[in-house]
């Protein structure tokens, strides 16, 4: 590689020795865009404004077959010099757009032209992009050429966040072990990333240990380290662990931040935990800032769980108020209106959104398609499910479920068995049947099976409701109870059943089986 033979010639020269006095960016604010799991940055962007003089925005509007020089010459063309800021702002604004590869082929011009004095973040980014571009390899590569004296505890962090990015959590360790004999300090970052690494079902049990090594490496606890614990439990509908969590979060003095109450809000929402939920949205009302668009999507949605229009009208106002109001945000809005019953006020955002974005997502059909269906407008729902083949969109697993429900809702039955056949022959990835929107509509269609005394198609949706632990919810056995109650069918283990996996029978679950009791022969 070209740069790694420059960096290789150079490797003594005078012009690499740090200036100590300079203020360089500390390594956490250099890794939170690496290794956020908080924030989803969005590749949806403005059209271009009389901000596309930036270099940033010159770079990002290049062909892809045109070099990164041409948009240099015209930066300096322009009268503008190439200062550190500069080259900065851009890389971090690439970074967001997912445009790695010009990210890289940035850090290799200013590697090659040194436009300014380089210092250990220049390095930092140029191995960062290396190693997501050309691997792992290329990057332990390019590190063993950078100058020794830039080689320390940011390069080995950015190091070992480029090998947990890959997934190679073996050779992270080995890192983290050098850097412990090289008296480096480790980012809170690499062991959120580790967290991560290690937060499914299989292998979650290794995260006590990762936070012992983190406490041992007298690793100070991040807000964000506590954020991915608490969005672990609540991915897993676990409120009581959710609870510890944060009650170790608050033990440990650590402020909780914005995020931090929108992942409790929206727990306890799902939970139909509604009071504890208001009492966090309060909490995240008081510390939200006024640009942070992902806090306003969320309470988009925490306010349709609460029912509060006043609030949601609100919310959608400040939303509108923004330079660019993004697709999603639209998407949440219209599924917001929808679960309080405002279908009219949904429709006027499906028109909004319209005539002022694309439609060009099968997620944007889906929104409108899901209000119409919970409230059983099945022939809307088929008109948008024409209108959104016409357009190109094809329909996934999560359109034919809510079909199938506006179906269940019209009382048009086989056709919902059908529609249900039809959605479950197509590929649906975990992360979809895990997601919320995905198990509430299942939720919904049991309740219509149970009104209906349809043991067989309740207990075979309640079963995917098991598979991804929302029916650790008492109200989703109770649910299931009933369609028992309404077949007039006695299930002997139910109980028994219900404790064995965790869940706590309440008020009701004992009222439902001394009905259901009734039908014992």
């Amino acid at each position: 590689m070209q740069v790694i033979r420059i960096l290789h010639r150079r490797a003594f020269s005078a012009i690499y020795h740090d200036n100590r006095g300079s203020i360089l960016h500390s390594p956490d604010s250099m890794f939170s865009s690496l290794c956020s799991s908080d924030i989803n940055v969005s590749s949806e962007e403005p059209q271009m404004t009389d901000q596309s003089i930036s270099l940033s925005s010159r770079i990002k509007h290049l062909p892809r077959t045109q070099s990164i020089i041409s948009a240099f010459q015209s930066w300096m063309a322009d009268g503008f010099p190439i200062h550190r800021g500069e080259i900065f702002h851009t890389i971090n604004r690439l970074r967001k757009l997912k445009m790695n590869k010009r990210a890289l082929e940035v850090m290799e011009w200013v590697i090659r032209e040194r436009p300014y004095k380089l210092k250990e973040l220049d390095y930092s980014y140029l191995l960062e992009f290396t190693s997501k571009i050309h691997g792992i390899s290329q990057g332990e590569t390019l590190f063993t050429h950078i100058p020794h004296d830039f080689q320390n505890e940011l390069l080995y962090n950015n190091l070992v966040l480029a090998c947990l990015d890959k997934g190679l959590i073996r050779l992270s360790l080995e890192y983290m072990k050098k850097m412990r004999e090289l008296g480096f300090p480790i980012s809170y970052l690499a062991f959120n990333r580790l967290i991560i690494l290690h937060s499914s079902p299989g292998r979650r049990k290794a995260i006590p240990k990762i936070l012992t090594q983190m406490k041992a490496d007298k690793v100070t606890p991040h807000p964000s380290t506590y954020n991915i614990l608490l969005k672990i439990e609540a991915d897993d509908h676990n409120i009581e662990g959710l609870s510890k969590v944060f009650n170790e979060m608050k033990r440990a003095k650590v402020e909780p931040s914005e995020i931090t109450f929108c992942i409790l809000a929206t727990a306890h929402a799902v939970a139909r935990l509604y009071a504890v939920s208001e009492a966090y949205v309060e909490e995240v009302e008081k510390c939200k800032t006024g640009s942070n668009w992902s806090t306003f999507d969320v309470l988009l949605i925490l306010y349709g769980y609460l029912g509060k229009q006043r609030k949601l009208e609100e919310t959608w106002h400040t939303i509108q108020n923004f330079p660019f109001v993004r697709y999603k945000s639209f998407v949440l809005a219209i599924e917001a209106f929808g679960r309080i019953g405002q279908l009219d006020r949904a429709e006027e955002l499906w028109l909004e959104m319209k005539s002022k974005k694309r439609l060009k997502r099968t997620e944007q059909f889906n929104s409108i398609i899901s209000v119409y269906c919970r409230h059983g407008f099945v022939d809307k729902a088929s008109e948008l499910f024409k209108e959104m083949e016409t357009n190109g969109c094809k329909a996934n697993t999560i359109t034919y479920r809510n079909l199938a429900l506006g179906c269940l809702k019209a009382g048009l039955v086989e056709e919902a068995l059908k529609t249900l056949q039809i959605g479950s022959d197509q590929t649906t990835s975990t992360w979809v049947r895990r997601s919320t929107p995905w198990m509430e509509t299942t939720l919904l269609l049991v309740e219509i099976f149970a009104d209906m005394g349809d043991v067989e198609n309740a207990n075979k949706l309640f079963q995917e409701l098991r598979e991804s632990s929302f029916s650790r919810y008492t109200f989703v056995y109770n649910t299931l109870l009933k369609a028992y109650l309404k077949a007039k069918v006695y299930c002997p283990d139910f109980l028994k059943n219900m404790i064995l996996r965790g869940v706590r029978p309440d008020a009701e679950t004992y009222s439902l089986l001394r009905l259901v009791e009734e039908f014992k022969t």
